[in-house]
């Protein structure tokens, strides 16, 4: 990033900033401009940076316009006005407009806060990079979608010089494709390495949610006490929910999964009359003590993984678990599809080459159907 600094002079009693900028040739000090207000020579400052970093020296000289201080969040906002009047005008789908808000809104806890002129192409990649290891190349590329939307406002608004994303590409979805799943003896195994780190109380009623119920991570951390029902037909029932496509699942609990949920209620009631807690912040399953819900345990699912030696294994994966073993016990594509929430069949298509170990069971069948009525035939 180019050198730019803002230098601050008091002279019979009145301030004034100047702004200098180092040469990228000569690397020698160079004075741009004196300005009477900070903020004045702050944007100018942001502006030469901009221009220094793009190779576009000859303009600095000659400065044509100030660049707009607006935070990534503002740009965001401006760019949703333009989005709900497009929807309003049913030039967007409802599911559209409804999905450019939730991503945006993810998008501002990440970067709301920065001035959108300061940010540039490798905290952009970053993130992509980052969406793709935690989730898919799918909801990386929708991500990157709305990114470069807010970029190229920002741009048509003044709040930068240049949009540093549009070089960069959307990712493969088929090349980065995760099928990573986990046997019934391997998904033991998990669990029992998680009860030997210090998120043993409920570790084990997240992998369970997500190997035998197909959750994701937001389908877990929302859940709520109250979208469960141990009672219900003696087996139980919970209720998922995800933002992400709007479908809400109700299953039967699984044994272990309702188990685990449990024992994971048992210790915060007993945690919480120990502790003398009684103001209790929400109802989330998955929180603190108070009650504050859990947003993230990378940490602990991290520890479990390498306990376990299991690389590169994601806590979305075990969606892919839940749905190859729902098939390989002989569930078809369509059940899954079903099961797991799946908006579209060529989503759960990619499991379509575990059938082939149902469809050898049915074979084997039927030969030995055909062997035995062959033999009473002879006879």
């Amino acid at each position: 990033m180019a050198t730019v600094v803002i230098q601050k002079r008091k002279r019979n009693g009145k301030k004034s900033y100047p702004v200098h900028y180092k040469d990228p040739v000569t690397f020698k000090s160079v004075h741009y401009k004196t300005f009477k207000k900070y903020k004045e020579a702050q944007s100018a400052a942001h502006e030469l940076r901009a221009l220094i970093d793009t190779g576009r020296l000859a303009e600095v000289k000659k400065p044509k316009y100030k660049v707009n201080l607006l935070t990534f969040k503002e740009v965001a906002d401006l760019k949703l006005e333009v989005w709900q009047d497009r929807f309003t005008r049913k030039e967007i789908a409802k599911d559209t407009y409804e999905g450019y808000m939730w991503r945006v809104k993810v998008l501002n806890r990440v970067f709301g806060s920065r001035l959108l002129c300061e940010m540039s192409q490798k905290d952009i990649l970053d993130y992509q990079s980052r969406i793709l290891q935690e989730f898919s190349a799918a909801t990386s590329n929708r991500s990157l979608f709305v990114i470069k939307q807010i970029f190229k406002h920002g741009f048509e608004i003044n709040a930068r010089l240049d949009d540093p994303s549009i070089n960069i590409k959307y990712l493969s979805e088929k090349v980065h494709e995760r099928n990573k799943f986990l046997m019934p003896d391997e998904i033991i195994k998990l669990v029992g390495a998680s009860q030997q780190t210090r998120a043993k109380f409920y570790m084990p009623s997240l992998i369970y949610l997500g190997a035998e119920h197909g959750a994701s991570k937001q389908e877990a951390l929302s859940l709520k006490w109250n979208d469960i029902n141990f009672n219900f037909d003696s087996q139980g029932l919970i209720k998922l929910y995800r933002t992400k496509n709007k479908k809400r699942r109700t299953e039967f609990l699984m044994p272990r999964t309702k188990q685990a949920l449990r024992n994971w209620k048992a210790h915060l009631e007993y945690m919480r009359h120990r502790r003398k807690i009684t103001e209790i912040k929400s109802d989330h399953v998955f929180c603190r003590m108070n009650g504050a819900p859990i947003k993230r345990f990378d940490s602990a699912w991290n520890a479990i993984c390498k306990l376990v030696g299991f690389d590169d294994f994601h806590y979305h994966d075990l969606r892919h678990t839940f749905c190859s073993n729902l098939i390989m016990s002989g569930s078809d594509i369509k059940e899954a599809k079903d099961m797991i929430g799946h908006s579209d069949l060529s989503m759960t298509d990619r499991y379509s080459h575990l059938t082939l170990l149902h469809k050898k069971d049915c074979q084997n069948r039927l030969a030995n159907h055909y062997e035995r009525t062959g033999k009473i035939a002879k006879l």
